[in-house]
C-alpha cells in the first residue's frame, strides 16, 4: 500500500480523497494555486505545495508542476480526482515514466475510451449495442447526408474527440446538415485540435443511465448498480438519484452485466462509469465511458456501502480485488443534489465571493460532500460547485423527504446558490412522480 498520495485536484473532491486516505492510514500531500491557499483541502492534507498561479492552465492542468510537486514530496502515487488531468492519457503516460502510480485507468485505455471512434469500435466488437448513426468518421457534408438518410433525422453530429458538450450538433432535417456539420467541425478543430465528427441518431426523451464499474485490468469486474442522471440542464446533471425508480429488476441485471461487458473489453482498471441512453420502449444503447470517478459516485456508495475511492486506491496498487458481484447488495435509495454558487434568478450566472454563514444539516443518512467552512473564498476562476448535498432512506420517498429537509436546514450564506431552485425540482411532479427523462427541465422552463 502507497504511503505517500498527492491530490492532484482541488474542492470537495480533493476534501473527499484525503479524508478516504486518512482513514487507510495514508499521507497525502495538497497541491493548490496561489488562489486557494487558504482551501479546506490545503488545510487538511499532511503537506501541501503550491504549484501555480490562479489560471488552471498554469496550476492544476500543468502536468509538469503536478509532477514536480510529487517527486518534491516524495508521493508514490497521484489521486487526479475528476475534471483536470483526471482524463488526460498524456498524464497518466508521464507519471510512468516519472515511476509514479497513476491512480486510474492505463494511458492506453483512457485513449481507447476517450476516442469516441474508438470506444464505438470496441463495444460493438464485444457485442454492446451502440446507438446506430456512421461506423467511422464522417467524410465530409455529403457523407452526412447518405449516413443520416439511412439513420433518419433527427441525428446529432459529434465531435470524436469530443467533451464538455463542445462540437455536438442536433441536426433536424438535410438544409441544416451542412452548416451544422461545418460548424462543429470548425468548433471541434479549435477545441480539441481534432476535427474528425461522427453522426449518431438522436434518442428522442431518453433517460440517462450510468453504472458504477470497479475492474482490476486482469479479467475480474464487478458493477455497483445504476444511477439516474436524467435530470439534467444544458446536457449538465444537476441531481442523481440511485437506483433508478423506473427500471426492472431483469433490466437492470442486463445493464449491469453490459457494462461490465464493455470494463472488460476495454481492458479496463480501476474505477469507471458506462453510460447509457434509454429510451421509452426500454431500449439502452451505450453512449460512452467515463475513465474516472465522477462527481455523483456518493450516491452508489449511500447504497452499496462500498467505498469507491479506497477500492480506487486498493486497485492501484495492485492489492488483490476481493469484490465479487454476489458480495454488492444495494439497498435504500440515495438522491444527490449540486450545490452551486449561482444565480437562477439571472440564467445561473456564476457567483463569487465570501462564505459569510455556514450551516450544514445532519441526521441519519444526511451527507455533505464540501470544500466550505466560514470565511472560505469563492474564486471566479473555477467551477461553481459548492458541495454535494447527499441523502439516503429505505424508500425513494423517504429520501425525498429527507432531501426536503436537509435542502431547508442547509444554510450558505455570502454567494449566491441554487438551493431554492433544487427545493423546487424535488417537488415538481415529475420527480415526485420518478417520470422526467433529459428534456424535462427544457420543457418544463
Amino acid at each position: 500500500m502507497f504511503h505517500k498520495i498527492l491530490v492532484a485536484n482541488r474542492g470537495e473532491i480533493a476534501v473527499r480523497i484525503i479524508r478516504a486516505c486518512r482513514t487507510m492510514g495514508i499521507q497525502t500531500i495538497a497541491i493548490h494555486s496561489v488562489a486557494d491557499a487558504e482551501s479546506l483541502h490545503v488545510q487538511l492534507a499532511d503537506e501541501s505545495l503550491c504549484i501555480g498561479p490562479a489560471s488552471p492552465l498554469e496550476s492544476y492542468l500543468n502536468p509538469f508542476s503536478v509532477l514536480s510537486a510529487a517527486q518534491l514530496s516524495g508521493a508514490e502515487a497521484i489521486h487526479p480526482g475528476y475534471g483536470f488531468l483526471s482524463e488526460n492519457a498524456r498524464f497518466a503516460r508521464m507519471c510512468a515514466k516519472c515511476g509514479v502510480t497513476f491512480i486510474g485507468p492505463s494511458a492506453e485505455c483512457i485513449e481507447r475510451m476517450g476516442d469516441k471512434l474508438q470506444a464505438r469500435r470496441t463495444m460493438i466488437e464485444a457485442g454492446v449495442r451502440v446507438i446506430p448513426g456512421s461506423e467511422g468518421a464522417l467524410e465530409g457534408p455529403e457523407h452526412a447526408l447518405r449516413v443520416a438518410e439511412e439513420v433518419g433525422y433527427p441525428v446529432m453530429i459529434k465531435a470524436a474527440a469530443g467533451g464538455g458538450g463542445r462540437g455536438i450538433r442536433r441536426v433536424e432535417s438535410p438544409e441544416e446538415l451542412t452548416p451544422a456539420y461545418e460548424s462543429a467541425q470548425a468548433e471541434a478543430q479549435a477545441a480539441f485540435g481534432d476535427g474528425r465528427l461522427y453522426m449518431e441518431r438522436c434518442i428522442e426523451n431518453a433517460y440517462h443511465i450510468e453504472v458504477q464499474i470497479l475492474a482490476d485490468g486482469h479479467g475480474r469486474a464487478v458493477h455497483l448498480c445504476e444511477r439516474n442522471c436524467s435530470m439534467q440542464r444544458r446536457n449538465q446533471k444537476v441531481l442523481e438519484e440511485a437506483p433508478c425508480s423506473h427500471i426492472s429488476p431483469e433490466l437492470r441485471r442486463e445493464m449491469g452485466e453490459m457494462a461490465v461487458r464493455a470494463a472488460l473489453a476495454a481492458g479496463y482498471s480501476n474505477a469507471g462509469t458506462v453510460e447509457f441512453l434509454l429510451d421509452k420502449a426500454g431500449n439502452y444503447y451505450f453512449m460512452e465511458m467515463n475513465t474516472r470517478i465522477q462527481v455523483e459516485h456518493p450516491v452508489t456508495e449511500m447504497i452499496t456501502g462500498v467505498d469507491l475511492i479506497e477500492q480506487q486506491i486498493c486497485i492501484a496498487a495492485g492489492e488483490p480485488f476481493t469484490l465479487t458481484q454476489d458480495a454488492i447488495h444495494p439497498s435504500g435509495h440515495a438522491i444527490e443534489c449540486r450545490i452551486n454558487a449561482e444565480d437562477p434568478a439571472h440564467g445561473f450566472r456564476p457567483c463569487c465571493g465570501t462564505i459569510q454563514s455556514l450551516h450544514v444539516p445532519g441526521g441519519p443518512g444526511v451527507r455533505f460532500d464540501s470544500m466550505l467552512y466560514q470565511g472560505t473564498v469563492i474564486s471566479p476562476h473555477y467551477d461553481s460547485m459548492l458541495g454535494k448535498l447527499i441523502v439516503h432512506a429505505p424508500t425513494r420517498e423517504h429520501a425525498i423527504r429527507r432531501m426536503n429537509m436537509a435542502l431547508m436546514e442547509l444554510v450558505v450564506e455570502g454567494v449566491a446558490t441554487n438551493m431554492d431552485f433544487m427545493l423546487e425540482l424535488i417537488n415538481e411532479p415529475g420527480f415526485l412522480a420518478g417520470d422526467y427523462d433529459v428534456s424535462y427541465i427544457a420543457n418544463r422552463g
